[in-house]
């Protein structure tokens, strides 16, 4: 049996290999993808929830136990704060050693704590798949329904920190305006263009995960982008339609590295220092996607 059929079919070998060194995985929420919109009435029924088209975040969270019929991870969170995923919703997760990835369905069981030396975090247990099947190495073309719809990000190299204050001003009151709207059944207003801070180059990328203090973008082979650790980035994350515009923040790269197709991954963390109320906006926003995508229609995990 070759060596990549066989890493497939021990499977449950490569979850303990990944818990024996610290490892994680990366999970999203199953919601499922459709390309129409709801109708007139489904809009009068539900006005608050957004049509189920968007792309799916990915969560990079810490493996901490394997049993036969759970697995418990690290509760999917972002700047210090903890998103609830209730019982019985269906997951997609994704293990990975070396360039190998394997994907899997799954459902999340519910909630537990794990103790981490004299400290208590909360956790989430879920179901122990029965079987995974082997990733495409590349996600740049049309993706099958069994693969992560990423959302899109556009990258600019900040010039001026404090000229991102006024951005990260004004797209906080376009979305808090949009989500009003929304709430109250209005007709979504076109969008405007979207003030920017004093940038230089930018590239599109995808956002591959987040976590932590920030998030996991992939570039291709095309961007130019010069990544530097020294500089600071402008970061457009494209939520929608869970977020109505386009999320703006200000981050700093943790660490770039490229792959063997040319494919850079790197990693971003959020930077608050120049404007710390942006910080409350965004753990506010990424909590909203999480809610959302628990309403609408999902597959029936395996």
């Amino acid at each position: 049996m070759g060596a990549k059929r066989s890493r497939t079919v021990r499977w449950r070998e490569c979850l303990d290999q990944i818990l024996e060194r610290g490892g994680g995985l990366e999970i999203a929420i199953d919601h499922a993808p459709t390309d129409t919109q709801p109708s007139t009435d489904e809009q009068a029924g539900d006005r608050s929830h957004a049509p189920a088209t968007g792309g799916s975040l990915v969560w990079r969270v810490r493996l901490y136990e394997v049993t036969d019929s759970s697995l418990t991870l690290e509760m999917p969170g972002a700047l210090g704060s903890s998103f609830r995923i209730a019982a019985g919703t269906p997951l997609r997760a994704v293990m990975s050693i070396g360039q190998n990835r394997w994907m899997f369905s799954s459902s999340a069981l519910g909630e537990t704590q794990i103790q981490v030396g004299r400290r208590f975090f909360p956790a989430l247990r879920i179901a122990t798949p029965t079987e995974v099947e082997r990733c495409r190495r590349r996600i740049t073309d049309r993706l099958s329904t069994s693969e992560f719809q990423l959302p899109s990000v556009q990258c600019w190299t900040l010039l001026d920190p404090d000229s991102a204050i006024p951005a990260e001003l004004a797209n906080r009151a376009r979305i808090n305006e949009l989500l009003k709207a929304r709430s109250e059944g209005e007709p979504s207003a076109a969008l405007e263009a979207a003030l920017l801070p004093a940038v230089g180059p930018s590239s599109p990328g995808m956002l591959a995960n987040i976590g932590g203090g920030g998030i996991g973008v992939r570039f291709e082979q095309h961007s130019r982008i010069d990544l530097d650790t020294r500089n600071l980035y402008w970061m457009r994350l494209d939520l929608r339609p869970w977020i109505p515009a386009p999320l703006a923040v200000t981050a700093r790269l943790a660490h770039v590295h490229t792959d063997s197709t040319q494919t850079r991954h790197a990693g971003f963390a959020f930077d608050f220092s120049h404007n710390p109320e942006h910080r409350t906006f965004i753990i506010e926003q990424v909590e909203c996607c999480m809610r959302l995508m628990q309403t609408v229609p999902q597959r029936k995990a395996a």
